[in-house]
């Protein structure tokens, strides 16, 4: 059985042998510019937020911060707080790719850190930091064209890439399991009940015509053609749009299975059933109207949606949404994660969608990225086979652990929404 979360040998984070490549990561491998009067400034503010908190965080081995709990240890002080002064968050993550700061409980450091995310930073300078935090590129809008460059930054990194650590489903969204610990056997068996839930909200079966948004590798589509529905899914991803064509076909359900490369907005028609598996957090805020009108375009009278989205408290995504993330910058570009109120507001205000229930299963996203993880991990000499550094693989690792804290914390859940659209007379 894989260890479980609280296990040290879990969170173990690759060890900074090399220095990053500057060519591939400029801001990784140099240090930004920063006075010498706000890197003084964030190391005070920083020592601060840390000596309250369950950790042990010790900066270059003479001192040491906290109230006992994960061992954090800074390496490089100075570094750690230049990159923090200069990028806030951002920099926070950077250092990390660097080798300037090294946890081996990982998760259970950057657990304690996304529990206090809302008053880590004294409330008076969070008011200031629409002055100094990085601002959003307008390169990574989710226009038609944005979308496209933003979703291939991510899904087309390679189709073998994300095979050394999915399931067989090659599923990339959370699982739903019947109980925890996880064991990595199940996790495909929990990504098929995932996937039949959804289906089931949407009343999937025999005859359905059906638009899935966001294609993945197929595993949603084929299950659907399986219970007899006529599947049109769109994606924005060539790499996975080509996989999922191979493993329909493989599956004897190409027949009943059209796999377009198109943007959500393109889509024409009109279906009984949609689903979408965690597309919406590469929507952007922006577009958010613009994705439930067409949604509800495309939904016939009495049809359903459903819907899987990672989300978080509403307060948090009001407060974060001004800000260029280390997620948008390095992970996601574009991204962003709504809150169900403002799902609910939207569909209220812009469309006929209702939302006809919903439920949350935040600590199963938890122990689903708990596998990949420590899947990554041990599949560290293939990755570098592929042609990513050791950078790109602390950067993976930063991104795995940072999400499964979200999870364990409570910060993030992710829920799987029900909504209807009412027949109208007239």
């Amino acid at each position: 059985m894989s260890p479980g979360p609280s296990s040290p040998c879990a969170s173990a984070s690759p060890s900074p042998a090399a220095p990053a490549d500057p060519r591939r990561w400029p801001d990784v491998a140099r240090q930004p510019r920063a006075s010498w009067l706000r890197t003084a400034l964030a190391g005070r503010i920083v020592r601060h937020a840390l000596d309250g908190l369950p950790l042990r965080v010790r900066l270059g081995g003479t001192e040491t911060l906290g109230r006992g709990g994960p061992l954090m240890e800074v390496r490089d002080p100075l570094a750690f707080f230049r990159r923090i002064g200069a990028g806030g968050l951002i920099g926070f993550g950077e250092s990390y790719m660097a080798g300037e700061w090294e946890a081996r409980d990982l998760v259970g450091v950057l657990t304690v850190l996304a529990g206090r995310a809302a008053d880590l930073v004294p409330e008076p300078l969070q008011r200031l930091r629409a002055r100094w935090a990085p601002k959003h590129p307008e390169a990574q809008r989710n226009t038609p064209e944005g979308s496209r460059d933003n979703i291939s930054r991510h899904y087309d990194l390679s189709n073998e890439l994300f095979a050394l650590f999915l399931d067989e489903t090659l599923s990339y969204s959370s699982a739903l399991f019947r109980g925890f610990p996880a064991d990595r056997s199940l996790l495909a068996a929990a990504q098929h009940r995932k996937i039949d839930r959804l289906l089931d909200r949407a009343a999937v079966g025999p005859g359905t015509e059906l638009l899935e948004i966001g294609t993945g590798w197929g595993e949603l589509a084929i299950r659907a053609a399986a219970r007899g529905a006529r599947v049109r899914t769109v994606t924005l991803s060539r790499e996975q749009r080509e996989l999922a064509r191979e493993r329909i076909r493989a599956a004897g359900f190409e027949d009943r299975v059209r796999v377009e490369l198109l943007d959500y907005r393109a889509v024409d028609g009109t279906f009984d059933a949609i689903v979408s598996v965690e597309m919406i957090e590469a929507v952007g805020a922006e577009f958010w109207p613009e994705y439930f009108t067409t949604l509800d375009r495309l939904l016939a009278p009495g049809g359903r949606l459903a819907l899987q989205a990672i989300t978080m408290p509403h307060d948090r995504m009001l407060a974060s949404k001004d800000t260029f993330t280390w997620i948008q910058k390095y992970i996601f570009p574009g991204g962003f994660l709504p809150s169900v109120e403002a799902i609910e507001h939207i569909t209220a205000e812009h469309t006929a969608l209702r939302v006809a229930g919903r439920d949350g299963f935040g600590p199963h996203y938890a122990e689903t990225l708990r596998l990949w993880r420590e899947r990554f991990t041990e599949q560290a000499p293939r990755v570098d086979a592929l042609g990513f550094d050791l950078t790109f693989r602390r950067l993976w690792t930063f991104y795995l652990a940072y999400s499964e804290a979200g999870f364990r914390s409570g910060y993030l859940d992710v829920q799987q929404l029900t909504l209807t659209k009412e027949e109208t007379c007239g």
